[in-house]
């Protein structure tokens, strides 16, 4: 006998509430367990590895200057705390806003082309971005900008210290992921996912499909600034690797890593880059090699991703 409609989605839904409740578990107990500045350095990451996902795994969009986003965004956000001694939520999102206008721009010159043609112009508008960044005064060129203060949040709430700091960039990533899930079920994500499947069935329905890819295009480039500016916040660095074509090519091997077209898949694969690069670095320059590897077996044995094969496993869709 079948499961009323009613009854299956209030089940679901009451799933999710346990899963997201031991999430936030989980978050408040980490930095008790593990240091907290890998751990903020980590969800800062999963936040510009889901923010791309939303291009690439729903929207079918390849990118490969996404880093022009999180780098800027770094940037800006270090020099409105350190220069201008704005507080940490106003640095924040002045890089996200910042961000967003950054991606309307390089979405109204790329969204009209497609396939290799739309990557090689994001990566040819990110390299102007990374030859901005090596020239502008107040980036600080090669050294970049260093010493970044966590000012106040609210300009009452002290963050100097980790485990603070580790909590305000917890809440960030909560409303994050909230809003990456929130864009993907809803009805703009559902045509997003048509948009990819096939466009010409796309417009045939009369969805103007362009102004989609812009408007995801957008949510992405402020989800990657967020991501940027906290992570400046974090480490207390922006520099020039933050707006490298080689931190777009990080972001898509998190992506396919963790599992394209997957919610949260990326920010898995984002974790474990990340993990691996803590432990491996004491290789030096072989650390590069030695993910590569890694990617390479994963790749192999896991082709949907690590959350994509699981989800096919268990039957989730």
């Amino acid at each position: 006998m079948s499961v009323p409609v009613q009854a299956r989605a209030g089940r679901f839904n009451a799933v999710h509430v346990l899963v997201f409740a031991g999430a936030l578990i989980a978050l408040g107990a980490l930095p008790f367990a593990v240091y907290p500045v890998f751990l903020m350095k980590a969800m800062c990451f999963a936040i510009f590895a889901c923010a791309f996902n939303l291009l690439l795994g729903f929207s079918g969009l390849l990118s490969f200057g996404h880093a022009a986003f999180f780098g800027s965004a770094s940037y800006l956000s270090a020099y409105a705390l350190s220069a201008w001694g704005l507080s940490a939520e106003l640095s924040i999102l002045f890089a996200t806003v910042s961000s967003a206008a950054l991606g309307a721009v390089f979405g109204a010159i790329a969204i009209r082309r497609q396939g290799i043609y739309f990557a090689m112009i994001t990566l040819a508008l990110s390299q102007m971005i990374y030859f901005a960044a090596l020239q502008a005064d107040f980036t600080g060129g090669e050294d970049g900008i260093q010493g970044v203060t966590r000012n106040p949040v609210f300009g009452l709430i002290d963050i100097t210290d980790n485990l603070s700091s580790y909590y305000f960039v917890a809440v960030i990533f909560v409303f994050a992921m909230f809003a990456v899930y929130r864009v993907v079920h809803s009805p703009f994500g559902q045509v997003l996912r048509a948009i990819r499947e096939s466009e010409s069935r796309a417009k045939s329905l009369g969805y103007h499909t362009d102004q989609y890819k812009l408007v995801v295009f957008v949510i992405s480039a402020a989800l990657s600034g967020l991501a940027g500016g906290t992570k400046a916040l974090v480490v207390q660095v922006a520099s020039l690797t933050d707006v490298t074509w080689q931190m777009s090519g990080e972001v898509v091997l998190m992506t396919l890593l963790g599992g394209m077209g997957t919610v949260f898949g990326p920010a898995v694969g984002a974790v474990l880059i990340v993990t691996l690069q803590n432990f491996l670095n004491s290789f030096g320059s072989l650390v590069t090699i030695l993910i590569g590897a890694i990617f390479v077996v994963c790749v192999m044995l896991f082709r949907r991703g690590i959350l994509g094969e699981l989800q096919a496993r268990f039957g989730r869709k």
